[in-house]
C-alpha cells in the first residue's frame, strides 16, 4: 500500500515528456476498390504494393480540438517481417504544460513511394490523464482507425481505448494485468508465468480478427530517489489562489532566523552532553529494549550507516556501559561534535579507558570522516597491533588514507631529518595503564580541565603521531613493506593532475616518499640495503621500459615484434641500446615478488601476447635456480586490477581464518606507474581455448589427470577443487561487480583451478546488456555434471557458506572500498560517491542469515536461466575469429 500512496503533482515536474512508439501489430487491409478508383495513385502506396511499408508515425497534443505545439516524428526506419519502432519520442511540453483535458493524437503515415503527400494509413488518440486524474503509465494497446486522422477532441471518433464486442476482452485483461504490477494482486509466480503466456496468445488472436490496426505505445513512470512515483494532475501555483477581502495588505516580513539552528535542539544537546551530566550517565544501564536498539545501532548497522539525532544521543547517553564493547567506539565517536570543546574533552577522555578496537574496525577512523588528530592517532596504535602480513594487505589503503591527513602535518613530517628530535623508527609501545591514570574520570565526573592537554602533550611526544610517520617506521623494519610503500608512492607522485587540491597531495606525496628514502638511506646497514635495492628496481624498471617503447615502434606484426624483442634481450650485454644487460644484471629484489631475486632475462623464452598493447612475458631467472614467469604491461593502468586481487587475496584469507578453503588463485599486480606494470603469470589456459581444443571441461581434467573409479573419469580431488574455486570466485565476482566476463578472461589450470583475469570493469559496470547478476556460465555449470548433479548442489551449499562468512567480515570490506574513494582507479572515480554503497548492495547487511541464502539461491537460479550471456558469447567469439 505504501506505493499505492505514492504521488506527486503534475505542476511540481518540468522535465519534457516522452512517448515510446513501440510495435504495430494487425493484418494489412489495403485499401478499397472504392478508394482506389477515387484515388488512383494509391496503388502505388507501399500499404498496396508490400506486406510492411514503411512507415512513420506523428505525435501531436491536442487541447479541446486544437493543436497545441510543434508535431513530432519517428524516425525512418526500415521494416521486414513487421512493424517495430522501439523509439522513445520526446514532445515539446512538460508535465507541467499539460492541462487536465489534453489529449495525444497518434497520426501513421505511409512513407512509400516518394510522393509530395503522405498516406494517411489511420489515427488514434488517448488522454494523458485517466478519468480519475492520474497521468498515464505503461503500456497501452490502441485501436488505429483506417485512414482517419485523430481529431483531438476530448470524445474523439478515433479512441484508442474503444470498447467494443471485438476488444473488450483485450480491455478487461489489459485491466487486470495491470492491477497485477500495481501489487494489488498477488503474485504466485509459476501461475503469472502461465497467465502471461495465455494472455499473449488472447491478445494475438483478438488483433488477428479484429481486421484492425493496433499501435503499442508506452508512457513513461516517474523515479524519484529510485521510487516510481504516480502523478496526479494539479495546475500551476493551484495552492497560491486563495479567496480573501485583501484589506488590509499583508506585509511580507522577512525572517532573519529562518533556516537557523533550533535553539531548542541546541540547548538539548548541550545540556544532556554536558560536564555535569557525566556523573548521572556512568552508572545507567540500558533496559531491554534500549539495550536491543543498542546492540542493533553497533552490531547490524554497517559503517557507512547514517545515524539519526535520536540514535546518537542514545549512544551518548550510554556511553559509560558501552566503553566494553569494542564495536561500539566508531559509532560513539559518529556522535560527538568535534567543535565543542566539552564533547571533545569528555571523548577524548572516554577514548583512552575504551576496551581497545579490532585492527579492521580502526581502518574506518582513517578515513576522511575523521579528521581530529587524536582520533587518527589511536587509529595508529591500533594499526601497530597487525603483524606485517596483514599490514600488507591493508597497505594500498592506507597510502590512500595519507590524503585525509593534516597536510602541514604531513608536510612537515615529512621533511623532517630522521635525526632532528625524537629518532621516528623507535618501535611504538603501547601506553600502560599507568599512563592514563590522570585521565580516568574520578568520581565526580569528567571536569579535568587539563585532560586534553595532557592527551595533546603525549600525542606531540609520541614518535609514530601520524600515519605517515607509521607507515615510513614499519616499512623501514620490513623490506617487503618498504618494496610495495615505495611502488605505492611512487605512482602517486606522478604530476598528472590540474587543480591545486590534486598538486597539494601530489607533493605531499612526494614528501612523504623522500622522507621515507631519507630515514632508509640514514638507518641501520639492513636499512640501507633496502634503500640501495629500491633504487636498482627503479633502475631496471626504466630500462625495461625503454626497451618495450623501442620494440613497440618496430614494425611488422607481433611475430616480428617478439623477435626483434629476443634480438634485444640477448645482444643488449654488448648495445647501447638501453645501456643495460637484461641478459645478466646483479641480484635485483624483484619488484612483483620481494621474495625473489632475479639475475637476468631468459631471451629465448620471451613472447608477446594476442592483445592490442601486446604484454610481455618474460622469463626471470633468478638466484634459486628456478625461473619466473611474470607479464608486463605497458601502455595500460594495473592499479584496478591490483585493488581488485587485493580484496581477493583479502577475502580468500577471511574464508581461511574461517577453515573455508576455495582453492582460490589470488595471483600478484603490481602497477609501477600509471602506464605500466607487472603480474604474476599462472601456467592456466583459458576456458574458450579448453573448448575448442578438448571440446569440454572434463576431456581437459581427464587429459591430465585421469582415473578410471573416479568421478567422469577424472581424480576426485581435482573435481574438488574445481568446485570450490567455482563457488569462490562467483561469489567474489559477484560481491565487487565484475563485469565483461566472458570465456577468454575465465582460467582454467591442470589441478583444477578456475580464476577469472582482466578487471576492466567492475562496481556492476559492464560493456554488454543485460549482465546476469552471477558469473556463472553454461559450461561452468555442464562441468559440474549439470543441474542436478551432487557436484552442483556442492556448488551452490559452498557459495551460501561462502556468502554468509564474508558477510560477517562486511566491515573491513567497505572501509578498505571507503579509503579509496579518492583513488585514481577508474570505476571508482566514476562514481565516488557510490563504490562503497554498490559493495554494501551486493552484500543485502539489510538481510538475515536465512534470508541472504534464499537471495542467493534467487541469483544462482537466475543466472544460469539466462539467454542473453549466453547470446553476447557466440558475438564475442565471432569477434575474436574475425580479430584472428
Amino acid at each position: 500500500m505504501e506505493s499505492a500512496l505514492r504521488y506527486i503533482g503534475s505542476s511540481s515536474l518540468l522535465q519534457k515528456i516522452s512517448i515510446k512508439i513501440g510495435t504495430l501489430e494487425g493484418e494489412n487491409v489495403g485499401y478499397s476498390y472504392e478508394k482506389l478508383i477515387e484515388q488512383p495513385l494509391l496503388k502505388f502506396s507501399g500499404m498496396y504494393t508490400e506486406k510492411t511499408p514503411p512507415l512513420k508515425v506523428k505525435l501531436q497534443i491536442f487541447d479541446n480540438g486544437e493543436p497545441v505545439g510543434l508535431p513530432v516524428c519517428t524516425s525512418h526506419k526500415h521494416f521486414t517481417t513487421r512493424w517495430s519502432w522501439n523509439e522513445w519520442v520526446t514532445l515539446p511540453l512538460r508535465f507541467t504544460d499539460i492541462s487536465r483535458t489534453a489529449v495525444l493524437g497518434l497520426t501513421i503515415y505511409d512513407c512509400a513511394g516518394g510522393r509530395e503527400q503522405l498516406t494517411v494509413v489511420g489515427g488514434t488518440s488517448i488522454s494523458f490523464f485517466s478519468t480519475n486524474g492520474l497521468f498515464r503509465q505503461g503500456l497501452y494497446d490502441l485501436k488505429v482507425w483506417p485512414q482517419m486522422e485523430p481529431d483531438g477532441a476530448c470524445n474523439s471518433i478515433t479512441p484508442g481505448k474503444a470498447i467494443t464486442t471485438g476488444v473488450h476482452q483485450m480491455q478487461r485483461l489489459s485491466k487486470l494485468a495491470k492491477k497485477h504490477r500495481n501489487g494489488q494482486m498477488e503474485k504466485i509466480d509459476w501461475l503469472d508465468r502461465l497467465t502471461f503466456r495465455e494472455l499473449e496468445v488472447i491478445n494475438e488472436m483478438e488483433k488477428r480478427n479484429s481486421q484492425f490496426l493496433y499501435l503499442m505505445v508506452e508512457f513513461p513512470q516517474v523515479y524519484i530517489h529510485e521510487k516510481l512515483y504516480s502523478v496526479i494532475h494539479l495546475e500551476k501555483n493551484s495552492n497560491s489562489v486563495v479567496t480573501f477581502i485583501a484589506k488590509p495588505k499583508i506585509v511580507v516580513v522577512p525572517d532573519c532566523e529562518i533556516h537557523q539552528e533550533n535553539l531548542v535542539e541546541r540547548k538539548h544537546h548541550r545540556l544532556s552532553r554536558s560536564d555535569r551530566s557525566g556523573t548521572s550517565d556512568r552508572d545507567v544501564k540500558p533496559n531491554a529494549i534500549v539495550r536491543d536498539t543498542l546492540n542493533s545501532i553497533v552490531y547490524r548497522y554497517s559503517s557507512t550507516y547514517p545515524l539519526s539525532s535520536e540514535e546518537q544521543d542514545i549512544i551518548w547517553k550510554y556511553r559509560f556501559y558501552l566503553s566494553s564493547h569494542k564495536k561500539a567506539l566508531t559509532k560513539f565517536l559518529k556522535c560527538v561534535n568535534w567543535e565543542t570543546a566539552a564533547e571533545v574533552r569528555q571523548a577524548l577522555a572516554l577514548l583512552e579507558s575504551w576496551s581497545p578496537m579490532d585492527v579492521e574496525d580502526a581502518l574506518e577512523l582513517l578515513n576522511s570522516t575523521f579528521r581530529h588528530p587524536i582520533v587518527r592517532w589511536y587509529a595508529i596504535t591500533r594499526l601497530n597491533e597487525a603483524s606485517d602480513e596483514y599490514l600488507l594487505l591493508y597497505l594500498l589503503q592506507l597510502v590512500q588514507a595519507l590524503k585525509y591527513e593534516p597536510f602541514d602535518e604531513s608536510s612537515n613530517s615529512a621533511t623532517r631529518s630522521p635525526t632532528e628530535g625524537k629518532e621516528i623508527f623507535q618501535s611504538y609501545e603501547e601506553p600502560t595503564d599507568a599512563q592514563f591514570d590522570d585521565l580516568q574520570p574520578d568520581s565526580t565526573g569528567i571536569s579535568d580541565n587539563n585532560v586534553e592537554e595532557v592527551i595533546n602533550n603525549r600525542y606531540q611526544c609520541s614518535s609514530v603521531n601520524n600515519l605517515a610517520n607509521f607507515l615510513v617506521d614499519r616499512a623501514c623494519q620490513n623490506p617487503t613493506l618498504a618494496n610495495y610503500l615505495y611502488w605505492y608512492l611512487t605512482i602517486e607522485c606522478e604530476d598528472e593532475r590540474s587543480s591545486k587540491k590534486d598538486l597539494k597531495i601530489s607533493k605531499m606525496y612526494s614528501n612523504v616518499l623522500r622522507m621515507f628514502l631519507n630515514c632508509l638511506y640514514k638507518g641501520t646497514p639492513e636499512m640501507k640495503a633496502t634503500h640501495a635495492q629500491l633504487k636498482e628496481q627503479q633502475h631496471f624498471v626504466d630500462r625495461l621500459v625503454t626497451l618495450v617503447k623501442i620494440v613497440a615502434k618496430e614494425s611488422g606484426n607481433r611475430k616480428r615484434k617478439t623477435e626483434k624483442f629476443q634480438q634485444f634481450l640477448a645482444e643488449s650485454s654488448s648495445s647501447n641500446v638501453t645501456k643495460f644487460n637484461f641478459n645478466n644484471f646483479g641480484p635485483i629484489v624483484f619488484p612483483l615478488d620481494p621474495s625473489i631475486q632475479i639475475t637476468g632475462i631468459a631471451a629465448e623464452k620471451v613472447s608477446l601476447f594476442k592483445s592490442a598493447l601486446m604484454p610481455s612475458k618474460l622469463t626471470f631467472r633468478t638466484t634459486s635456480g628456478t625461473d619466473y614467469v611474470a607479464i608486463f604491461k605497458h601502455g595500460d593502468d594495473l592499479r584496478q586490477d591490483q585493488l581488485i586481487l587485493q580484496m581477493i587475496t583479502l577475502m580468500d584469507k577471511l574464508l581461511q581464518k574461517e577453515n573455508l578453503d576455495l582453492k582460490l588463485t589470488p595471483y600478484r599486480v603490481l602497477a609501477t606507474s600509471s602506464k605500466h606494470g607487472f603480474m604474476q603469470y599462472i601456467d592456466s589456459v583459458t576456458v574458450a581455448e579448453v573448448l575448442n581444443t578438448e571440446g569440454s571441461i572434463h576431456n581437459y581434467f581427464r587429459k591430465f589427470n585421469p582415473c578410471e573409479t573416479g568421478p567422469f573419469g577424472i581424480m576426485p580431488e581435482i573435481m574438488d577443487t574445481y568446485i570450490k574455486s567455482c563457488a569462490g570466485y562467483c561469489v567474489i565476482t559477484y560481491l565487487l561487480g565484475i563485469g565483461d566476463r566472458h570465456l577468454d578472461n575465465l582460467l582454467l589450470t591442470s589441478s583444477g583451478k578456475l580464476f577469472h583475469i582482466d578487471f576492466g570493469y567492475i562496481l556492476g559496470r559492464d560493456p554488454k546488456p543485460m549482465p546476469p547478476p552471477m558469473k556463472l556460465s553454461k559450461e561452468m555449470v555442464e562441468a559440474m555434471g549439470g543441474i542436478n548433479s551432487e557436484y552442483y548442489n556442492t556448488f551452490r551449499k559452498l557459495c551460501y557458506t561462502a556468502f554468509l562468512h564474508l558477510r560477517r567480515h562486511a566491515n573491513v570490506m567497505l572501509n578498505l572500498f571507503g579509503l579509496m574513494v579518492d583513488a585514481s582507479v577508474p570505476d571508482i572515480a566514476l562514481e565516488p560517491d557510490k563504490s562503497v554503497k554498490k559493495v554494501e548492495d551486493n552484500l543485502r547487511l539489510d538481510l538475515s542469515d536465512e534470508e541472504a541464502v534464499q537471495h542467493l539461491q534467487n541469483l544462482l537460479d537466475i543466472s544460469i536461466t539466462a539467454v542473453m550471456p549466453a547470446l553476447v558469447e557466440q558475438i564475442h567469439k565471432l569477434a575474436q575469429y574475425w580479430r584472428k
